[in-house]
């Protein structure tokens, strides 16, 4: 098995974490380099990272990726609950992406165009959903999905993209699992 992507991915990121145990060889790809860039159009119409490679399967999508490893007894399914608090990590992650690579494009964040209030209003509903929660059951252990919101939460202090501050919660879950083997050896930094 092979998972192409990036080490700064949240997406790619958590896969990493997951696969700790799993054979398998990580490819570092540059989104943006030709030659990646042209292993991604040969392979994925998405053009997007992550993307598993196990013999001639090709896999697209963390999400899908979580399930195949499921489907194989590689990794444990996340029940129902768990599965929408993904989906809201999820819509939180691809709303801050989007955010990032338009600041990237040097695009301003502009509050009042339709665009950006529904990434920052979503955004700012699963934060504050997650702070209610990130103490439940469903985040008392190292698991796919605390390895994904830990992944997200990390990736934007990595890249200061969000002011944590107001969010005691989500800091000291932070805290508490970025010390695991798994966070500290695919850590970006």
């Amino acid at each position: 098995m092979k998972l192409y992507g990036s080490t700064t991915s949240p997406y790619v990121r958590r896969l990493r974490m997951l696969m700790q145990s799993i054979a398998y060889e990580f490819v570092e790809v540059d989104v943006y380099a030709p030659d990646d860039r042209a292993m991604l159009v040969e392979n994925n119409p998405t053009l997007k990272i992550p993307m598993l490679m196990d013999g001639q399967q090709v896999v697209l999508d963390s999400r899908v990726i979580f399930q195949y490893l499921c489907d194989k007894g590689l990794a444990t399914p996340l029940s129902l609950v768990q599965q929408n608090m993904l989906t809201a990590i999820d819509s939180a992650n691809d709303s801050f992406i989007h955010l990032f690579l338009l600041k990237r494009s040097e695009i301003e964040n502009a509050p009042d165009k339709l665009f950006f209030k529904l990434q920052n209003e979503r955004i700012v509903s699963v934060m504050a959903y997650f702070e209610k929660v990130v103490d439940d059951e469903a985040f008392t252990q190292w698991n796919y999905l605390s390895m994904s919101l830990f992944a997200m939460l990390d990736w934007l202090l990595f890249r200061d993209l969000y002011d944590l501050q107001s969010f005691p919660g989500l800091l000291a879950f932070h805290e508490k699992y970025r010390v695991e083997t798994a966070a500290v050896e695919t850590d970006p930094r």
